[in-house]
């Protein structure tokens, strides 16, 4: 019986054995998948290996990363809600906004801020978290660029695959996609399972809105890698534009074994262009990527993670001499990158800077941003809002300052591929700004009608004025982009100044003005000493007479009480325990009857104050009599307070 039990548990260790190393064989190949960036074949193991009750932060952290890389969020979702939720211990922090991002996408904005928030306390520095902590109310800001844009899913030259990086080129448009159009055989892109990405062109018809059936650009540009993000020149006989490190034939790899991204360089001969070069500045150990050339071509920007990226890219610049030479590569600087994705850059012909971001408060995913240059001279980041923006992956954005006319690519939902181009119009809305609001007591929410209200510029100098009525509301006709400071006014009351900035839109901005009294309201036990924050209240030696310093401080008392008609106040005197116990008391008494006449003599009402001797009965400290202490000591039992024992 023994030697059975024994062989059976033999067996079961033998399997137990076999069955994890069988699982961590398969973790290592899933991993070894992952790591090369082939994030559906890793997906499949790493699913498999869960299905099978294995569990780890790790494992959850990659499904999750997996699903993400490829903007399946749902997906995504699942899994780092998992990690969340069962290794909170073990969660980097970069998970915290990853899930966040994730939830974005998903419109669950509340509890993205949530993770959002947990991020900022893990990390504490990180630019990410601190422009979400400085922007609380950045889903409203955004809300202010909404119906600039009127866009539209082109559908006659979207596919089933992906669609994006769209560029204007002698009345054609040039974009990248993963379609097959048949001819040679087609690699399939281990990220995503789709084609690698080509060049294709379509002619842009007069008629607005309509395109021809797309074709390959050009066989001299296009591999069997991928190809994509054009720039051209604006003699249309340069063009710059992204590849894998690949050239004639030579496929390269980085110490790690990963192929990377770089930016190439080809010129028109005649109707054909030449042999690919790659820029000076490209290495086998970082990418650079998403060429993007300024108006007059002196500047080529690009995105990039060489060493001196803030975050997984950045986006960088090089200036270009008058003989073509390329200068070091300059990196753009916070605030503008982040620990994030910033990429995609374009340059419009009057010198904005768009690109994509998703290190900078926005709908989800990747949102686009422009670098717009104030009325100041200084520069300031706006996300272009609905609805060239979503919750999904929004990028690759051009636009023509002369038609109002762009495109940008985006993965958002209800398109016809992974990602899908889409035209827009730029839509030139008159300004119509109002900032309006109710002037109240902060106190008690009363209307305050009678306040005064301001409208200042940056530099306090009065634009308009308006004495609110009995409703209290004010309304001011502001410019639109403009910073303004509004003040509200009102006896009795402290001012109140709200700074703000106007919409570039139309919008009706609501400021409501809540005053507080000069004087606030005690309640019942509260000593007015310390609310009206008095000095202290000194007689002559032996003497219970109203001195001219003590009569500037009952003043504030009688304010008031004139203040609060209600208000009924007791009056109370205390000495230190220095002297007679009987004629502590006497004296006290007599300093606190002094003091209710003096007040009475201001005119209130004598049944609305009382007033009554402590002597030293009721000492704030241990210097009873026998106690040595100092005279400071000493001076904190010799005191007056002002009870309120009716509001």
């Amino acid at each position: 019986m023994k030697l059975a039990t024994l062989k059976l548990t033999v067996i079961c260790f033998l399997l137990l054995s076999t069955s994890m190393l069988a699982q961590e064989g398969k973790l290592n190949r899933a991993d070894k998948k992952f790591d090369q960036y082939a994030y559906v074949d890793a997906r499949k193991m790493y699913l498999e290996i869960a299905e099978d009750g294995y569990a780890s932060a790790e494992l959850f952290q990659k499904l999750g990363d997996s699903y993400y890389f490829n903007a399946k969020y749902e997906d995504a979702e699942k899994w780092y809600q998992k990690l969340i939720n069962n290794y909170p211990d073990a969660i980097k922090a970069e998970y915290y906004f990853r899930y966040a991002q994730t939830l974005r996408a998903l419109k669950n904005y509340a509890k993205a801020d949530e993770m959002m928030l947990k991020f900022d306390q893990e990390t504490g520095d990180d630019l990410r978290a601190t422009l979400f902590v400085q922007s609380p109310d950045y889903l409203k800001q955004i809300g202010y660029q909404k119906s600039k844009y009127t866009i539209e899913d082109i559908r006659s030259i979207n596919s089933r695959y992906s669609d994006f990086a769209p560029t204007e080129y002698e009345g054609k448009l040039i974009f990248a996609t993963t379609r097959d159009t048949g001819g040679a055989s087609k690699r399939i892109h281990k990220w995503n399972n789709q084609p690698f990405l080509d060049l294709y062109q379509t002619k842009v018809g007069q008629e607005s809105g309509s395109f021809t059936k797309p074709k390959r650009f050009s066989n001299k540009l296009n591999s069997k890698f991928h190809e994509s993000t054009t720039a051209f020149s604006k003699d249309g006989k340069t063009v710059y534009f992204t590849r894998n490190n690949y050239n004639q034939g030579s496929y390269k790899k980085n110490k790690n074994g990963t192929n990377l991204l770089k930016i190439y360089k080809a010129t028109k001969q005649g109707d054909s262009w030449s042999t690919p070069v790659e820029m000076p500045f490209n290495s086998d150990e970082y990418s650079t990527a998403h060429p993007a050339l300024n108006a007059d071509n002196s500047r080529l920007y690009f995105a990039s993670d060489m060493e001196g990226t803030i975050g997984l890219s950045d986006i960088w610049y090089v200036e270009i001499d008058e003989n073509g030479n390329y200068g070091t590569p300059v990196n753009i600087g916070r605030p503008f990158n982040t620990e994030g994705r910033e990429t995609f850059p374009f340059v419009s012909t009057n010198g904005d800077l768009y690109f994509a971001s998703d290190g900078h408060p926005g709908l989800g995913g990747l949102d686009m941003y422009v670098i717009a240059k104030k009325k100041d001279g200084s520069q300031e980041l706006i996300n272009l809002g609905e609805p060239i923006n979503s919750s999904y992956d929004d990028f690759t954005f051009i636009v023509n300052d002369s038609t109002k006319v762009g495109y940008f690519a985006s993965n958002r939902k209800r398109g016809m591929g992974g990602d899908d181009i889409y035209r827009f119009v730029q839509e030139i809305i008159p300004c119509n700004v109002r900032i309006e609001g109710v002037v109240t007591d902060a106190d008690t929410g009363a209307l305050l009608p009678g306040a005064t209200v301001v409208l200042m510029d940056a530099n306090n100098a009065m634009i308009d004025t308006v004495v609110v009525g009995p409703d209290a509301r004010y309304s001011f006709s502001p410019e639109c982009d403009t910073p303004y400071i509004v003040r509200g006014t009102k006896e009795k009351y402290t001012p109140f100044e709200g700074p703000m900035k106007t919409a570039e839109l139309s919008y009706n901005h609501q400021l409501d003005i809540p005053l507080e009294r000069t004087i606030k309201e005690a309640g019942p036990g509260e000593d007015l000493f310390v609310t009206l924050e008095l000095n202290p209240i000194y007689f002559d030696f032996d003497r219970f007479n109203i001195r001219p310093d003590a009569a500037a401080e009952l003043a504030k008392i009688v304010e008031y009480m004139n203040e609060y008609p209600s208000a009924i106040i007791s009056a109370r005197s205390h000495t230190d325990s220095r002297g007679n116990d009987d004629y502590n008391m006497s004296l006290s008494d007599k300093r606190a009857k002094s003091t209710v006449a003096w007040i009475i003599s201001k005119g209130i009402s004598r049944d609305r104050i009382s007033g009554q001797g402590y002597g030293e009965s009721q000492l704030t400290n241990e210097c009873s009599n026998g106690v040595a202490c100092t005279e400071e000591e000493h001076q904190l039992n010799r005191r007056s307070e002002f009870i309120v024992i009716k509001k």
